[in-house]
């Protein structure tokens, strides 16, 4: 039974495990996007959001909370420097997780994790929202007024 399990452990003991997501969020980080199971990219959106949550605020702290989990320094110094500038202004939800298919040699479900800014296909492929325009009381169009004119201009003849 799996009471009060709230994460997926990825068949791995805990030093393995962490040490493995730890590596994962860097490489996210420094690449911006990678390719793993689906599992293990699930697990890393768990890992990886926080941190960079405590990254929009740049103080002693939150860097020594985020290189206690990462790491590595150059991966800390870039998730400060320009990931944080990058979704400042975002709320939340700073990864997409995009399923690839099946691997070829184990069959295991595949997925693409990215950081959400820095996909330009998504973000500028995006059309500014119109608003909702009611249907309703509007003006007459040119092309109902127009088959009156002619009713009118049929009978005068």
């Amino acid at each position: 039974m799996r009471h009060g399990k709230k994460f997926n452990h990825l068949g791995r003991q805990t030093a393995h495990r962490k040490a493995m997501l730890a590596n994962m969020a860097c490489s996210l980080i420094e690449h911006k996007r990678i390719n793993t199971t689906t599992a293990k990219a699930k697990a890393l959106k768990q890992f990886v959001e926080p941190l960079i949550t405590k990254s929009k605020e740049d103080t002693t702290h939150n860097r020594r909370v985020v290189m206690s989990r990462l790491r590595q320094k150059e991966a800390v110094a870039e998730l400060f420097r320009d990931v944080a500038a990058k979704v400042a202004d975002r709320p939340g939800g700073y990864t997409r997780i995009i399923k690839l298919g099946n691997r070829l040699g184990d069959n295991a479900d595949m997925a693409m994790i990215e950081l959400v800014d820095y996909n330009e296909l998504y973000t500028a492929g995006k059309p500014e929202k119109k608003t909702r325009r009611s249907r309703r009381g509007g003006k007459k169009s040119v092309a109902a007024a127009a088959p009156v004119e002619t009713k009118a201009t049929n009978e005068e003849e």
